[in-house]
C-alpha cells in the first residue's frame, strides 16, 4: 500500500476504513434487527418497514437541501475541513446515542438514526469532494475504488467484535439488549479512532478566494452554477442518470435487511450474509479499479447496474436464507465498484475548483434518489399490503438509469465556472 498511494492517499482511503464500521452496523445489520425486534417490537410488519423507509427519507431529504448550499461555502479556502468535521461530530454523537434506545420506544429509535444518517451522509458529501484534494486525476478511478475496498474490510472488524459480544453476552455477565447497545458505542470510537489521519494529513488544495460575506457569495455563486449548468450537459446527464441506479443500490443496501427480517429470514443468517457481503466486495471493489483502464467506467457501470435488475428480483423471488445469501453476495461484487466508480467519474468530470460545489450537487442527487427509492419500497408494500410487490418497483429505476447512462460523454473536460 506505501508505495502504491501517498501519505495523503492513503489518509483519504483510511476514512472509508472509518465510516464503514457506520455502513455495517447501523444501515444494515444491527440497529436494523435491533430495530425490528426490540424497538418495534409490537408494530406489525408493514408498518415497521414502512417506518424504516420514511426514516430514510426524511434524513436523506434533510441532507439532500443542504448540499448543494454547504458544497458552495465549503468551496471557500478553509472551509471544506470545517463543515466535515462538524457533520463527523453529528455522525459520531448520535451512533453512540443509539445505545439509550429501550424496548418498544421506535420512535427514540428513529429519531436518533435520522441524526446517524445526517452526520454520516453530511460528512461523506465533504469526504467524497476531498478526492480532487487527495490525489491526482489520473488516480481517481484506483484511489476511489480501494477506498470502498478497504472500508469493506474495515467495517468487519468492529462487526465481528460487536457481534462476538452480542452472543457471548451471557458469559461476559451482560444482558443481550446491554450487549447490542454498547454495540452502537463501539461502532463510534471506531469511526472516531481512524477518522484522525484525515483530519490530520488532508487539507483543501483547490479553493475559491474567500470574500467578505461569504454566504451571500456562496447562494450567489450557486445561482451562478445553475444558470450556466446548461453548459455542463454531461454533468447533468451523468447526475439524472445517478440518480436513478444509484437510488435502487441504496434502498438495497438501507431496506434490505429489514425487508429480509420481516419475511422471516432468520437473524443469524442475515448477520453471516451480509459479514460476507463485505469480504467478497473488498477484491471486488479493487478489480473495479484495474479493470476500468482496460474496459471503461462507462461499460463497467452498465454492467453494474445490469446486475442491480437481477438483484431486485431475486428480492422479490426471495422466500428461503439460500435467496439471501445469492443476493448478498451479488450485491457483494457490485455495491464497492458501482459506488466507487461513480464518485471518481464523476470527479473528472467536474472543475477541481468548484468540487465542494458539484459533489453538493452529486449529493442532492444520490440523497434525493436514496430518499425515494426507500418511500417507494415502504408505501408501495404498505399500500399493497405486500413488501415483495415494493422491492420489484426498484427495476424502473435501474432502467432509467441506464437510459441516461447511455447519453452521458465521459471523454468530456470540464472548465470552472468563472471561465
Amino acid at each position: 500500500m506505501k508505495t502504491k498511494f501517498t501519505k495523503k492517499e492513503l489518509s483519504w482511503i483510511t476514512y472509508d476504513w472509518a465510516n464503514s464500521a457506520y455502513s455495517l452496523a447501523v444501515t444494515s445489520t444491527i440497529l436494523p434487527i435491533f430495530y425490528t425486534t426490540v424497538a418495534a417490537k409490537n408494530l406489525p410488519a408493514a408498518q415497521t418497514q414502512a417506518y424504516w423507509g420514511y426514516s430514510n427519507t426524511i434524513a436523506t431529504i434533510i441532507v439532500a437541501l443542504l448540499a448543494p448550499i454547504l458544497g458552495t461555502i465549503a468551496d471557500y479556502k478553509g472551509f471544506k475541513k470545517k463543515f466535515f468535521t462538524i457533520f463527523l461530530a453529528i455522525g459520531l454523537l448520535s451512533t453512540a446515542a443509539l445505545s439509550l434506545v429501550q424496548e418498544n420506544n421506535y420512535i427514540l429509535c428513529l429519531t436518533i438514526y435520522v441524526f446517524s444518517v445526517l452526520g454520516f451522509s453530511g460528512s461523506n458529501l465533504f469526504y467524497d469532494s476531498f478526492l480532487t484534494d487527495a490525489t491526482t486525476e489520473d488516480k481517481y478511478d484506483k484511489v476511489s475504488t480501494y477506498g470502498f475496498a478497504f472500508g469493506y474490510i474495515g467495517s468487519c472488524i468492529p462487526f465481528l467484535i460487536c457481534i462476538g459480544i452480542i452472543m457471548k453476552a451471557e458469559a461476559l455477565g451482560l444482558t443481550t439488549m446491554l450487549a447490542t447497545q454498547l454495540s452502537f458505542i463501539l461502532t463510534a470510537v471506531w469511526w472516531l479512532v481512524f477518522s484522525f489521519p484525515i483530519l490530520k494529513n488532508v487539507d483543501q488544495q483547490y479553493y475559491v478566494e474567500p470574500e467578505k460575506h461569504p454566504i451571500r457569495s456562496s447562494l450567489s455563486r450557486l445561482f451562478n452554477t445553475l444558470k450556466k449548468i446548461h453548459l455542463y450537459r454531461n454533468v447533468v446527464l451523468f447526475l439524472v442518470a445517478y440518480f436513478f441506479y444509484i437510488d435502487g443500490v441504496h434502498t438495497i443496501i438501507s431496506m434490505a435487511t429489514v425487508y429480509a427480517s420481516v419475511i422471516g429470514i432468520d437473524k443469524n443468517t442475515l448477520m453471516i450474509a451480509l459479514l460476507a457481503v463485505q469480504v467478497v466486495a473488498f477484491p471486488s471493489a479493487i478489480i473495479f479499479g484495474h479493470v476500468v483502464n482496460k474496459v471503461s467506467a462507462k461499460t463497467l457501470l452498465f454492467i453494474a447496474i445490469s446486475v442491480y435488475i437481477i438483484i431486485t428480483y431475486i428480492g422479490y423471488l426471495m422466500s428461503t436464507p439460500f435467496h439471501f445469501w445469492l443476493l448478498a453476495i451479488l450485491v457483494g461484487t457490485q455495491q464497492g465498484g458501482i459506488q466507487a466508480i461513480s464518485r471518481s467519474s464523476f470527479g473528472k468530470l467536474i472543475p477541481k475548483e468548484n468540487s465542494a460545489e458539484f459533489f453538493g450537487f452529486f449529493s442532492i442527487f444520490g440523497k434525493f434518489s436514496a430518499a425515494l427509492g426507500p418511500m417507494i419500497v415502504g408505501g408501495v408494500g404498505q399500500l399493497t399490503n405486500n413488501t415483495r410487490i415494493g422491492v420489484l418497483s426498484l427495476i424502473p429505476l435501474f432502467i432509467l438509469g441506464l437510459f441516461f447512462l447511455s447519453k452521458v460523454d465521459f471523454n468530456s473536460r470540464p472548465k470552472a465556472i468563472n471561465e
